[in-house]
């Protein structure tokens, strides 16, 4: 086991039209629209926001905005460059000239990239005594050292202070391309015009070469190996990583079935009813599967009093080790999957959630046709697929387990 300090928190010194996929909505007021551009290499770089492009300076560009009640923002995470575009119906055309500004003519303004960076700043400060931070950024650089996965999600203090305005514009010149391109839309907009919409925005970007998935998932490093950053607090943050299932391998669905028995169920898994409803030991205690670009694996964790966190941890792994010798039992199966297939019509209630749910597709690899594949891919699952998987799974037991407090006993 492994012993940190936490860092401190010092303030710095200084369109390809056949990759788009469209769900029209007739009728609605309200339109929503997505896009995602593949490979963000450096998180530290995430002061680019909608706030001045082409002749408008930041005032100028935020004021366009509010006054036609319109919603413009970008995100990079682990895998992609995001960005999301909400608005009224008689709105869209503001909308789309907004859009095509931020993307084609971003400014960079000296005075707009130092306000954000402070920002961001601010909150990476924040984040150098927050437990849950601590653990994630710590667990994550254990588990891919050397790699972008390694890194901080939001950057370091150090590396965003550093950025400068010709550095980001350079960024936004190798970054948005067409060629790794997806743009869902959904709405009151046909597909005839947001075909011709699409050729505006995105003509102007370089063509740039599409990533190709991965045959297989970056190892985890530090298997079977526990770290733990003190900090002077009553509660521990626990967080564990063990091997997990890329996005399209045969198994994943019947992995899915397998989490949600262990720890992906809010109140029925086996690690709620274990840790929580039988001992006490936590508030909550959850498992899900990560399927990224370059890595699949299983995460889990849960936060409790420093001198109950080693029965915790325990009782986790004994969990798991029971699924795999024994894996689950026939009743846990077919209700995990009731549960997976009957709650999928709760993604598609908002037009943001349907665009989320069709992006998170399209950037998966999936066609809009999965939407009618999904759910017999998951009655299709048998007890004997979810106990194999277990096995493949959990067969050695080896975790990567982080810890961020003062916990007694944790080995």
């Amino acid at each position: 086991m492994t012993v940190a300090q936490p860092p401190d928190a010092q303030p710095p010194e200084s369109l390809d039209p056949a990759r788009r996929t469209t769900q029209d909505q007739l009728e609605r007021a309200v339109g929503e629209g997505r896009l995602t551009l593949d490979e963000f290499t450096d998180r530290s770089a995430l002061v680019w926001k909608a706030q001045n492009a082409g002749e408008l300076d930041a005032e100028a560009f935020q004021g366009r905005m509010a006054d036609h009640a319109i919603s413009l923002s970008f995100d990079a995470r682990r895998d992609d460059f995001h960005g999301q575009v909400q608005t009224l119906s008689r709105h869209r055309d503001t909308a789309f000239e907004l859009l095509g500004l931020a993307l084609n003519a971003p400014r960079f303004d000296a005075d707009a990239v130092s306000r954000v960076k402070a920002q961001v700043i601010a909150g990476l400060q924040r984040q150098a005594q927050n437990p849950d931070a601590l653990c994630r950024n710590a667990l994550f650089a254990a588990a891919f050292p050397g790699h972008a996965y390694g890194r901080p999600e939001r950057g370091e203090i150090a590396s965003v202070g550093a950025l400068q305005p010709e550095a980001l514009k350079r960024l936004t010149r190798d970054l948005l391309t067409r060629g790794g391109l997806r743009f869902v839309a959904v709405g009151d907009i046909t597909a005839t015009e947001l075909a011709q919409r699409l050729d505006d925005l995105f003509a102007g970007l370089p063509a740039g070469q599409p990533r190709t998935m991965p045959e297989a998932g970056l190892p985890i490093a530090d298997l079977g190996k526990t770290h733990v950053v003190d900090l002077d607090v009553p509660q521990t943050v626990l967080r564990f990583i063990g091997p997990g299932l890329m996005r399209h391998d045969p198994d994943f669905f019947a992995g899915t079935v397998l989490n949600h028995i262990l720890g992906g169920s809010a109140f029925t898994s086996r690690l709620f009813m274990e840790v929580r409803e039988k001992r006490g030991l936590a508030y909550g205690v959850s498992s899900s599967l990560m399927p990224l670009r370059q890595s699949g694996f299983l995460i889990g964790g849960t936060s409790t009093r420093n001198d109950r966190v080693a029965e915790s941890m325990t009782v986790i792994r004994e969990e798991i080790a029971k699924l795999a010798a024994e894996g689950p039992s026939e009743h846990e199966v077919e209700e995990a999957k009731r549960y997976i297939i009957g709650s999928y019509p709760l993604r598609f209630d908002t037009s943001p959630k349907i665009a989320a749910e069709l992006l998170g597709l399209a950037v998966s690899g999936y066609g809009p046709e999965f939407l009618a594949e999904r759910n017999r891919r998951f009655a299709e699952v048998t007890l004997a697929d979810v106990r194999r998987v277990a096995s493949r799974l959990f067969g050695d037991g080896r975790l990567l387990v982080q810890a961020v407090g003062r916990p007694v006993g944790l080995a």
